[in-house]
């Protein structure tokens, strides 16, 4: 990789730079003797594999991911056999992970696949990004760990990792900002070699050391520079960071709903979902969103399934 520290005759180096350079390899070298073996990062799985463990990853961690992904990669190894099915069985196949309207971006996904680029998950930046449901991250991710090319992938275990290392902060502000995309971007090895292996170390350092409580900095390979603790570990300036709940939100009853829809062979009666959730208004509200969301098919005769 090339010394980014040295300046031009007459020029003063550039710190960000020289900072980069000082944090790519003990990160890299930790990650090389660390890494966790997941199947999205072994070769077979390919592009598509990587995108269908980014879809599920989101909010939702390692263990719980990777039976259902393996039953996913089985049943559906390339995107055009996704495509060919109807909606409502990659919800169904989702089960329990969680944020379901996942599932149907994934599937609309697969289906533009098959139609714009022949089956085959692209591998222009631009593309992916103007695949249905692929964001900013999602884009920057499959480019970046299916393809080896040069992206700053900000998810949340990165930019904490970021935040602590080279802003001296405890926690990154809770939506992306452009100041965090441009540390992102000047703390980015210039190979793309290097700076996708990058990518994958410092999400890994952040998953697995430099977690949002108990930070394990005696195993951190960058301890010595980290800004954070280098100020004495300051605690967090801005407002509480709380955990979501589950127990008693809609959310939980729209999972009851959705179980039972998934673990039925054909439509169910009204009175199925009933019997699910004691509170009928938030029953009511929670089955309508799922209908709106595109979830919840229904039919005549107070008849509900999952979207054919």
């Amino acid at each position: 990789m090339t010394d980014t520290t040295t300046a031009p005759s007459g020029e003063a180096a550039d710190p960000t730079a020289a900072r980069a350079v000082s944090l790519h390899a003990p990160v890299i070298a930790w990650f090389d003797e660390h890494a966790r073996d997941l199947p999205w990062r072994r070769p077979e799985a390919g592009a598509w594999g990587v995108m269908v463990s980014e879809f599920m990853l989101q909010q939702t961690p390692v263990s719980r991911v990777l039976p259902v992904y393996e039953q996913w990669l089985a049943r559906w190894p390339r995107p055009a056999g996704l495509a060919a099915e109807a909606s409502g069985e990659a919800v169904r196949a989702w089960g329990r992970l969680g944020y379901p309207r996942r599932a149907l971006r994934l599937h609309g996904a697969a289906q533009a696949i098959t139609e714009r680029h022949g089956g085959d998950v692209p591998r222009d930046h631009a593309q992916l990004l103007a695949l249905p449901g692929i964001g900013e991250y999602t884009a920057a991710a499959v480019a970046s760990f299916a393809y080896g090319q040069r992206h700053a992938v900000l998810d949340t275990n990165v930019r904490r990792v970021f935040a602590r290392a080279a802003a001296g902060i405890q926690y990154p502000p809770t939506a992306t900002t452009a100041a965090e995309r441009k540390l992102a971007r000047s703390l980015l090895p210039e190979d793309d070699a290097t700076a996708a292996r990058w990518a994958a170390a410092s999400m890994e350092l952040g998953a697995l050391v430099c977690t949002a409580r108990n930070e394990d900095c005696g195993r951190c390979p960058i301890a010595a520079q980290c800004a954070w603790r280098l100020s004495g570990k300051p605690a967090h300036q801005g407002a509480a960071r709380r955990g979501q709940t589950y127990a008693g939100t809609d959310r939980q009853v729209r999972g009851k709903l959705l179980a039972v829809l998934r673990e039925a062979e054909g439509p169910v009666p009204q009175s199925a979902l009933d019997a699910v959730w004691h509170e009928p208004v938030q029953r009511a509200r929670a089955l309508d969103g799922l209908v709106a969301d595109g979830l919840v098919e229904p039919l005549d005769g107070g008849l509900y399934r999952l979207p054919g």
